[in-house]
């Protein structure tokens, strides 16, 4: 009886795993992209296309043989949380070895970056140094095809919305014949070219700069700096302001606490700009203590800045200011935009 007990018992539990298993097994298959389910979605996205106008030759060019890249998937859910330490980030991405390179790249093009800077309003240095971070120059702009890319994100759910109004930008890149289908490469999220644009941005702010009919952020270096360039004066540059600068500050001073911290939260870029204090003019920092790190007064210039502290060295802070706010419009991250600012110093002298 014990016998037939024990087997009726391991028959009950192997029950209870295999439901469990088969459940696991059919989750993770609903999560998986389905290649026939897809198909039938692409149909859906073939029609729309046309209906949006675009040609039937690019929607054949860049939509045949396309499948959901499992790849892009798992980057897109397992997205690394940051760990280093603002100066870490400073050493890494502010290298002398980028300096170095920035400056003869600034030197190799300074026609380009003079007469672009002449139009935008944006200092040349500025430019390289988005140019530096986001692509290493030119050097390494993304293997991956941004049409697939895109097409696997907008038919997965997590932000299907977002990725579907990318993919049909990318269609009318592709339609009005500034880049081939087979070409159009970038980042697995769909970040394009040496300037890194997702296609809307690319819709609403490449630029023909050497006027051959073609806004190419992948080989043109003119067209890429114009594009960096009209995206930033786009978002409020001020040609005659720089980004910011670091301080020193008085003891317990805190950006966001007391007096200093903002009253509303910012309309834009919260996850960065909620580091920030409120916004005061240069003047009114003076007045609280703030100096210069040679310990000199601030400048007399009629500037707003806010104040972020970053870094772990008590006693230092930035000030930082519209134009610092125009790159956080191109990555929304104080790290980033920092990163921008000391490279844009460093290369000030190559302009």
């Amino acid at each position: 009886m014990r016998i037939f007990a024990s087997i009726a018992a391991f028959l009950v539990f192997a029950s209870a795993n295999l439901g469990a298993w088969a459940q696991s097994e059919t989750e993770a298959m609903a999560e998986k992209p389905s290649v026939p389910v897809f198909a039938k979605w692409l149909e859906g996205v073939r029609l729309e296309a046309r209906e949006r106008g675009i040609s039937q030759a690019t929607i054949d060019a860049a939509l045949s043989d396309i499948h959901p890249n499992e790849r892009v998937v798992e980057l897109d859910r397992k997205q690394p949380e940051f760990t280093q330490t603002f100066e870490q980030y400073l050493e890494k991405r502010v290298s002398d070895i980028r300096i170095k390179r920035g400056r003869e790249m600034m030197a190799k093009h300074r026609d380009s970056l003079r007469k672009v800077a002449e139009k935008y309003g944006v200092q040349p240095r500025f430019i390289a140094a988005i140019w530096g971070l986001e692509t290493n120059y030119g050097a390494y702009t993304g293997g991956m095809n941004v049409v697939q890319s895109l097409a696997t994100l907008a038919y997965d759910q997590r932000r299907a919305a977002f990725f579907r109004k990318q993919l049909f930008a990318a269609l009318t890149i592709i339609d009005e014949g500034h880049i081939a289908a087979a070409d159009m490469m970038g980042s697995w999220a769909g970040a394009m070219g040496q300037s890194q644009f997702m296609p809307t941005s690319f819709n609403a702010y490449a630029q023909d700069f050497d006027g051959d009919g073609r806004r190419d952020i992948w080989t043109t270096e003119a067209d890429v700096f114009a594009s960096i360039a009209h995206y930033l004066a786009s978002h409020g540059w001020r040609g005659d302001m720089t980004w910011g600068r670091a301080v020193l500050i008085p003891a317990g001073m805190s950006p966001t606490e007391g007096d200093l911290a903002q009253t509303t939260p910012p309309k834009s870029c919260g996850r960065a700009l909620k580091a920030h204090s409120k916004s005061l003019d240069l003047a009114d920092w003076q007045k609280l203590g703030v100096r210069r790190l040679n310990g000199e007064a601030l400048p007399k210039a009629p500037f707003a800045a806010s104040m972020v502290q970053p870094g772990s060295t008590e006693g230092r802070a930035y000030l930082t200011y519209k134009n610092y706010r125009a790159i956080l419009s191109y990555n929304c991250s104080n790290l980033y935009a920092m990163a921008v600012g000391h490279l844009a110093d460093a290369l000030k002298s190559a302009e």
